[in-house]
């Protein structure tokens, strides 16, 4: 096994575990997550940290209480003994598929909601994957993102851009300056609400989040 293929595998899956798993993060994952109903799709699984801050519940007289079942792809398979046991201990059914965000092999309108959290930032082609959001997504659905991105202080993003060539070397293909409310927008979605901030305790280059909801036209 190359260098490489040692630390995407081994080193950069902790690492990353290791640097979302604090409570801040935890907490940003909970306002996020909380508006996911029905049938879901989560794009970049990662280690499996959003599992234990879904809403759950059966369906009602005004609809799904919370996430019915949860369908999760990502292009790697990381840490598979950690994410088995956070799977299993899921109160919703999980299926599970190592897949590209770009090309997704689901019918149109399957879902209700579509999660991404700190994801969009890694995928090569992210506008694509974007468009198959809106594809995959239900008319009345939702697309809810937690990202990281390019700051509006152009004193921080002059050093995203210069920091993000090492960033992706660093990070496995992380990018710290990708403007993500654009990049909705040109997927095709209409962002309905969008709070920007730093993420306390953290490096601002890193630390610009953008979270919020997006929807079909």
């Amino acid at each position: 096994m190359s260098f490489g293929a040692w630390y995407g595998r081994v080193v950069f899956p902790r690492l990353m575990e290791w640097a979302l798993n604090s409570d801040v993060c935890s907490a940003e994952r909970r306002r996020a997550l909380a508006g996911a109903r029905g049938e879901v799709l989560e794009i970049g699984f990662g280690t499996g940290l959003n599992l234990a801050h879904y809403p759950s519940g059966p369906a009602g007289p005004a609809g799904p209480a919370g996430v019915t079942a949860l369908t999760i792809i990502d292009s790697a398979d990381l840490l598979p003994a950690r994410v088995a046991d956070r799977i299993a201990a899921a109160p919703f059914p999980v299926t599970r598929a190592q897949l590209d965000a770009e090309r997704l092999p689901f019918a149109d309108a399957t879902f209700d909601s579509v999660v991404s959290t700190w994801t969009l930032c890694s995928i090569p082609d992210p506008v694509a994957a974007l468009r198959e959001i809106r594809r995959v997504l239900r008319p009345d659905g939702a697309f809810l993102f937690l990202e990281h991105g390019l700051s509006d202080r152009p004193e921080v993003a002059r050093w995203q851009h210069r920091w993000n060539p090492i960033q992706r070397w660093v990070a496995c293909g992380c990018n710290v300056n990708r403007p993500i409310d654009r990049m909705i927008a040109d997927g095709g979605l209409v962002v309905r609400d969008l709070t920007r901030f730093v993420l306390p305790g953290e490096i601002s280059m890193m630390a610009e989040m953008y979270r919020g909801t997006a929807a079909r036209p």
